[in-house]
């Protein structure tokens, strides 16, 4: 089970917080923010591979992430996993076990992990006081529609060396708006995680990292990326801006 902590100190609030151009405040007023500091008290930490929640599990909260990494997945009665997200800091996780209060996914860490968690009934009565609050909830269900649209359309329509040229290139983007490097990074999950994200085998993820390695699109020594040509890995993925 996840390791309850104390509520963190003043320097963790959202108002003061390093992620808040990132997180649930994005955009918001600062004293909309602040008002933010009455709702999320509380922060979880999660050891790696442990389940911050369980697909069917009532909703009671949704959870962002301040530390670390988490993934989402589906499971059917076989025990058939599907992985459809991973999740950095700054990016909110539970948000689609809001329509019906039951969790459609499992969310597991990636690595030792910390979320702040965001209760669903003290939300709704800020929100009655904050509606910038609503604005903000919709934006984010509508980033997490986006996300899906984007592995639909990987699965869908792209070749494989496609699919990870811009899974990498995403990572890239994500990692760089959180102020770490660009070109330079651990994956936190394993090529076999990222093979069932993008619906390919563990057998040819290896071989394209082993190929976009000899095309000195990146190198690679086990999971630390380093991305050489970056304009390459956009063309092939098909997001080069010029």
């Amino acid at each position: 089970m996840p390791k309850r902590i104390p509520v963190a100190p003043e320097s963790t609030r959202c108002s003061t917080c390093m992620l808040s151009e990132l997180c649930l405040p994005l955009g918001m007023a600062r004293d909309d923010v602040a008002k933010l500091d009455e709702l999320i008290k509380e922060r979880i930490r999660i050891p790696k591979g442990s389940a911050l929640f369980h697909l069917g599990e009532k909703t009671e909260a949704v959870y962002g992430i301040r530390s670390g990494s988490l993934k989402t997945q589906l499971e059917d009665a076989s025990g058939q996993i599907q992985i459809t997200s991973f999740l950095l800091p700054g990016e909110i996780v539970g948000m689609d076990g809001l329509l019906d209060n039951v969790h459609l996914s499992h969310a597991i860490a990636l690595e030792d992990s910390e979320v702040c968690i965001i209760r669903i009934d003290e939300m709704d009565e800020l929100a009655r006081h904050l509606p910038v609050l609503q604005q903000q909830l919709r934006r984010l269900m509508s980033k997490e529609i986006g996300r899906s649209h984007q592995l639909v359309m990987a699965l869908g329509a792209l070749r494989s060396e496609q699919r990870l040229a811009a899974f990498l290139v995403n990572l890239s983007q994500r990692l760089s708006a959180l102020g770490y490097s660009a070109s330079e990074f651990i994956l936190r999950m394993s090529r076999e995680e990222i093979g069932n994200y993008l619906g390919l085998t563990l057998e040819t993820v290896s071989r394209l990292f082993s190929r976009f390695a000899r095309e000195n699109l990146i190198r690679v020594r086990q999971r630390e990326v380093h991305i050489l040509d970056m304009h390459g890995l956009q063309a092939l993925a098909g997001t080069d801006c010029g």
